[in-house]
């Protein structure tokens, strides 16, 4: 049984989710620290809310509106108060069964915020959406969620 959206925090690692597709934008280039990357993003939901998902590199342009689909092992960030679910080279989408799922229309507006002192934007902040306290010995991954 995965996460449901609601539940979201911000620094989630192996996040496993089943959503509803509610709105997808076609995949594009940006430019990065790292270099030139194609992403797409997509507002995605369940019963307990919604959430903006960012699709990286292979992933990128991959679901559609209206579309039920389970993501495995996505991660979490933190942008200007709101929490944002990532899908990289790590991650698996797979569209998954629409049965007892609930329509587009039944989702609720509701979005997952961080916590007052992770929502950035203020001065000396340089945290731009990305994961926050990175130590400890755990794996460090770029924007596409693959290991530098």
């Amino acid at each position: 049984m995965g996460e449901k959206v609601g539940n979201l925090k911000p620094n989630m690692e192996s996040v496993d989710v089943t959503v509803r597709v509610l709105e997808a934008s076609e995949a594009r280039q940006i430019q990065t620290k790292n270099g030139v990357r194609t992403i797409s993003e997509a507002i995605v939901g369940d019963e307990t809310g919604r959430v903006k998902l960012t699709l990286w590199g292979k992933h990128a342009g991959s679901i559609k509106e209206g579309q039920v689909v389970k993501i495995e092992n996505a991660w979490t960030t933190a942008f200007k108060g709101q929490v944002q679910l990532n899908a990289g080279s790590k991650t698996k989408i797979a569209e998954a069964s629409e049965d007892g799922f609930p329509d587009s229309s039944q989702i609720p507006e509701n979005t997952p915020t961080a916590p007052q002192q992770m929502r950035g934007g203020g001065r000396g902040f340089r945290g731009g959406g990305r994961r926050y306290g990175r130590r400890g010995g755990r794996r460090q991954e770029n924007e596409e969620g693959e290991e530098e």
